[in-house]
């Protein structure tokens, strides 16, 4: 069987688009098709339902995508061992890496650097993702590894150990009337707050605590971008809780201002990958820079 049918049949499942699949796949849409038809025919059962909203797997498509995901990753395993016996044993290859905004824009530009230096032939790809997206990359193949701002991940596909520990921060406006001073709860009950997106373990469980509040509840908003919620606090419009590493500069700078308010526990980052997919050697040098960086 050819491969590649399995490949396409994979990428059509995550994608559920003739379109999606072809650009990923950087093929004509109609050689999508075609090799659907093909596998089909192979296979002898219809695997997706052609549908107005997109390609749906039938239920022969969901009992067939593991075997399938299993076939590509021994197909990942065997290139690899072939390539490792014709070159000078160098780790090379693609690795796709998850991980929050935070962590991409304040600590990952050093790992992506050091590798280039130890591992040239490594070729580390940064996706940018919310936890939920990250798991989901894990789960379909796209993603080798992900880092997660997270106290637990309880899945059982799913392998991670905490690596780091990621301290957070409440900021302000430098000429805010809480800048550099001590705040409580009460105080804090009755600020604007610009928060990361629903799915942000820290920024959820700020979110959680002061809606449990007295008195009326907080004016909130949910940004999907750290910058913006950067802009609006340092715009004086209200507060906002960060790891320290994203806002390091900005504090420094003062371009914004730290405010003492209620401890909040670090979050352990979690390098995480699933469990039953196989870590390229790639990825096991990537895992083993990002755990000595983050971790010092």
């Amino acid at each position: 069987m050819d491969t590649r049918l399995l490949k396409t049949f994979a990428a059509l499942a995550r994608t559920g688009s003739f379109t999606a699949t072809a650009t990923e796949l950087h093929l004509a849409q109609s050689t999508v098709t075609v090799q659907i038809r093909t596998l089909e025919r192979e296979l002898g059962t219809r695997l997706f339902d052609r549908l107005p909203s997109g390609a749906l797997p039938t239920s022969a498509g969901r009992r067939l995508l593991t075997e399938a995901e299993e076939v590509l990753d021994a197909e990942a395993r065997l290139r690899t061992v072939a390539a490792a016996g014709n070159g000078d044993g160098a780790v090379e290859g693609p690795v796709a890496l998850g991980a929050g905004e935070s962590l991409c824009a304040s600590h990952l530009p050093r790992v992506i650097a050091s590798l280039r230096r130890s591992h040239p032939g490594i070729d580390v790809h940064l996706h940018p993702a919310g936890s939920a997206a990250a798991v989901e990359g894990l789960r379909t193949g796209r993603l080798d590894l992900v880092l997660l701002l997270e106290q637990d991940v309880a899945d059982a596909d799913l392998v991670a150990r905490p690596i780091a520990r990621e301290p957070l921060v409440y900021v302000a406006a430098p000429g805010d009337p809480l800048a550099g001073r001590e705040a409580g709860w009460d105080e804090l009950a009755g600020q604007s707050f610009f928060v990361h997106e629903q799915g942000c373990s820290y920024s959820d469980h700020l979110v959680r605590t002061l809606l449990t509040l007295p008195g009326p509840a907080p004016r909130l908003t949910r940004f999907g971008s750290i910058e913006a919620a950067r802009a609006c606090v340092a715009a004086g419009l209200g507060l906002t809780l960060l790891p320290r590493a994203t806002v390091e500069r900005q504090l420094a700078e003062g371009y914004l201002a730290e405010v003492h308010g209620p401890a909040i526990p670090p979050v352990p980052v979690q390098l995480t990958r699933h469990r039953r997919r196989w870590t390229s050697p790639a990825a096991r040098a990537v895992a083993d820079e990002l755990t000595r960086l983050l971790a010092a």
